[in-house]
């Protein structure tokens, strides 16, 4: 069954002003759509792996073959990026965090704003176009990291409970090149309920994150 491009949970101007409409439209109906395009061209040369998810791909990109294993990581990993990015935003978001989620943000890192001030340094930090990420560990720790472009941390062996994408497509046309403006603003859509069922799913030990999702 070839990918597909899911719909935004929300229309494109519900995240106004921390997003704007002209941004999602074509941050979703573009630049997603030509990643989901590309990966199932990709998959064409190799039917076999046509059934596997998009998560078990970047998952173990060395099985997937050479010939294609640079489309699959860059175009696997985008639609894997962008599924997630879509859902754990949502119109009169942000605030603090609530449940497991903040429980861990205040064990791992203090408390929610000495965590907002290590993501976002993170993200302004990463060379180019890339991402910021809350990745949990095999041993049920959590740490900040950054990717470069599509790259995601289950290629890492980690989980991805939540990330911000960096690429300037995602800020240019409200934030221009102001990259820390963006990353702070960005916490005012964030959907807390969403990233603590991405939380709890790691927890418990699945593999998929999409079955964070209900």
């Amino acid at each position: 069954m070839a990918h597909e491009l899911p719909a935004l949970p929300y229309d494109y101007a519900a995240l106004e002003p921390t997003i704007d409409a002209q941004t999602m439209k074509l941050h979703h109906d573009m630049h997603h759509a030509a990643y989901v395009k590309n990966l199932n061209a990709a998959l064409e040369k190799h039917s076999n792996l046509q059934s596997k998810s998009a998560e078990d791909l970047v998952r173990d990109l060395s099985s997937v073959p050479e010939d294609i294993r640079g489309a699959v990581r860059n175009n696997g990993g985008g639609h894997v990026n962008h599924t997630m990015f879509w859902k754990i935003m949502k119109p009169k978001g942000g605030g603090d965090p609530t449940g497991a989620i903040a429980d861990v943000i205040k064990k791992s890192f203090g408390n929610f704003s000495d965590f907002k001030t290590k993501f976002n340094d993170a993200g302004t930090k990463q060379f180019g176009s890339g991402w910021v990420w809350l990745a949990g560990k095999p041993g049920g720790e959590v740490q900040i990291i950054s990717t470069p472009n599509q790259d995601n941390p289950l290629s890492q062996g980690l989980f991805p409970i939540f990330g911000n994408d960096v690429w300037e497509h995602a800020y240019y046309l409200k934030y221009n090149n102001r990259r820390p403006e963006y990353l702070a603003a960005w916490w005012n859509v964030v959907n807390w309920e969403e990233i603590n069922h991405r939380y709890e799913a790691f927890k418990s030990g699945k593999l998929e994150p999409a079955l964070a999702t209900r």
